[in-house]
């Protein structure tokens, strides 16, 4: 493969429009480029929970195998009619789900966010990742969106939680608790 980026600035964007895949133009705050730019934001926030050296090696690998489908499903948004994202990804995620979940306690409380840097990291990337689904979800209702998109997103959004429980407590040994008597106890 040939560069694919011999120059980085093009500036054919300086009059607020973008370049879809297809070579069309749209407005930079298009919902589709929202849609897609969001999952971007998500994949490098997966990008800082992947910087902590605390996070184990199986996590690492099915992390950097999602930062590639964010990749893939960047594209799909990005290119009317492309299809990237498919059933295997999504049962991929449902697997490392139910693998890293099984050796979790049942939630009995809601838990903040937080329990370590990488965990805070995951906590945030789960954000960002509902954030993507919600922007999916407002293309489709103008434009055609694959529904894999969407499960995907949900599915991913549900592992990084999982994820961030475990690496909580792996970095601080408990996660954070939503204390919801707190008022009460300070007075």
């Amino acid at each position: 493969m040939g560069n694919r980026l011999s120059k980085i600035y093009t500036k054919t964007g300086d009059d607020g429009t973008t370049g879809l895949g297809d070579g069309s133009r749209v407005a930079k705050d298009s919902m589709r480029v929202e849609a897609y730019g969001t999952v971007d934001e998500a994949n490098s926030a997966i990008g800082l929970v992947l910087a902590n050296d605390s996070v184990p090696d199986n996590i690492r690998r099915c992390l950097t195998e999602v930062q590639h489908d964010l990749f893939d499903l960047g594209g799909e948004l990005c290119i009317p009619g492309h299809q990237a994202i498919e059933d295997r990804f999504i049962d991929r995620l449902e697997q490392d789900l139910d693998g890293l979940n099984a050796d979790l306690p049942p939630l009995k409380d809601f838990i903040l966010p937080g329990g370590g840097p990488a965990a805070a990291a995951c906590h945030l990337a789960r954000t960002i990742v509902r954030r993507a689904e919600r922007r999916v979800n407002t293309l489709r209702t103008n434009e055609v969106v694959r529904d894999e998109a969407i499960r995907y997103l949900n599915r991913l959004s549900d592992l990084l939680f999982v994820i961030a429980r475990v690496l909580a407590r792996l970095e601080s040994g408990q996660e954070v608790i939503w204390n919801r008597d707190r008022i009460n106890d300070s007075r």
